[in-house]
């Protein structure tokens, strides 16, 4: 992300998109990885439609990656529903499918997923400012002023 397309915004601004980036683009190994068997696969009982929704995210993974690297808010709604429906596939899977008792690497993992996803979705409000829109050039415009407008009254 080269300096002049952030220019204007807030330090925590870029650290939260470079940490969001970070995070899918750790996720699209993950999945590239478990689709090629490189981890323990999914139980044969795993329903088709949860196999296929973590088999999606070797796309939506990378492709959130990207987007937010590239400063376009569809990477962070991408972002706030990929983690959000990760982390709801993760609990379905460790907690109605897995009969496991106690806590297991599965349900630690769904946690921090839940965690990230809540996080994400919370501080969206405030980074989609920052972002540019597909549908408009430039930074996408708060309802309560431009993002410079924003520090100026600080």
């Amino acid at each position: 992300m080269g300096s002049g397309r952030w220019t204007g915004a807030p330090r925590w601004v870029r650290v939260a998109v470079v940490a969001a980036a970070s995070v899918f683009a750790y996720g699209g190994v993950v999945h590239v990885i478990d689709l090629f068997g490189g981890r323990a696969g999914p139980p044969a009982s795993t329903p088709a439609w949860l196999s296929l929704y973590f088999l999606s995210l070797t796309v939506l993974d990378p492709l959130a990656a990207l987007l937010l690297a590239l400063r376009r808010v569809e990477g962070l709604v991408l972002g706030c529903v990929v983690l959000t429906t990760d982390a709801l596939a993760n609990g379905y899977a460790n907690y109605a499918l897995d009969r496991a008792g106690g806590v297991t690497a599965g349900r630690i993992g769904q946690a921090v997923i839940a965690v990230l996803a809540v996080a994400l979705v919370v501080t969206a409000p405030r980074i989609a400012p920052w972002l540019e829109s597909s549908s408009r050039r430039g930074p996408a415009e708060p309802s309560n002023g431009s993002p410079s407008t924003r520090l100026q009254r600080r």
